[in-house]
């Protein structure tokens, strides 16, 4: 049985699975789900056609699934979807999707969302994401798994983050961020690769060997972009032990949408 405080409210509609605990004064509307081991504290509002996997932790005062802050939005029975094992910590806003576009805001697993971080109506978030105080994303913006996202830092609408990135602190990211890029700045800059990032994960000296050689053909030769593309794509040949990583960089410059950080 979930274990519900006797001052939350929640609804008869809504779907708790064993083992969820829902803390005082929370409030938990019809269409939400909400698997085992989940953890809501106080004061949270969870409402919409919200699911959230198991054993996540919610903190006091988050706003999970309202209605987004899209004019064109007009009560559509759009969805918020999150994984399992995410901290989201005080006063985070998760907000549902669109009709226009996927009807449906999409966070992963294992992901840290710390105080204030806004993930607004479409937005994809990998999994294994570190979103710091104040990060925002606009609408329909897709971050890539293992995304650092640095506090204050506002990503524009439709802008697609690589995974693997990093993006330092009160950046303003307007244009899409190659995977594996270490970006800061207002304007941004490409500061190098994720160096750091790469080695806590255990990637080999060869993998990022690769990854800098990418670094060096996108940003350090002044090439044109179609002619760095084909010298990445040639690294499948050169060093196959990095083919997935090359793989990764040849997909994301082929969907960049709003151009590339440079």
């Amino acid at each position: 049985m979930a274990k519900i405080h006797p001052t939350a409210i929640v609804d008869p509609g809504a779907q708790l699975d064993a083992g969820v605990t829902v803390g005082p004064y929370t409030l938990v509307g019809p269409h939400v789900k909400i698997g085992a081991g989940t953890k809501v504290a106080g004061h949270v509002v969870i409402e919409g056609h919200t699911t959230i996997g198991r054993d996540n932790r919610i903190f006091q005062f988050s706003s999970i699934g309202a209605a987004n802050q899209d004019k064109k939005y007009k009560g559509e029975p759009t969805e918020l979807v999150i994984g399992d094992r995410n901290t989201i910590r005080e006063f985070a806003t998760l907000q549902v999707g669109t009709v226009q576009d996927k009807a449906r805001t999409t966070i992963g697993n294992d992901n840290w969302l710390m105080a204030y971080v806004h993930v607004a109506h479409d937005c994809i978030v990998g999994s294994n994401v570190n979103m710091a105080n104040n990060a925002t994303l606009g609408g329909h913006v897709e971050v890539g798994d293992w995304v650092t996202v640095g506090g204050l830092t506002g990503i524009h609408q439709f802008v697609k983050v690589g995974a693997h990135a990093m993006l330092g602190f009160q950046s303003a990211i307007s244009q899409d961020v190659p995977p594996f890029m270490l970006v800061d700045g207002n304007p941004l800059a490409v500061r190098g690769f994720n160096a750091v990032g790469l080695k806590r994960r255990d990637f080999s000296a060869e993998r990022i060997a690769a990854v800098k050689q990418m670094h060096k053909l996108l940003y350090r030769e002044g090439r044109t972009l179609e002619s760095a593309r084909a010298a990445i794509e040639a690294l499948a040949h050169s060093m196959p032990q990095a083919a997935g990583e090359v793989a990764l960089m040849v997909s994301f410059l082929a969907g960049a949408t709003r151009g590339i950080a440079r």
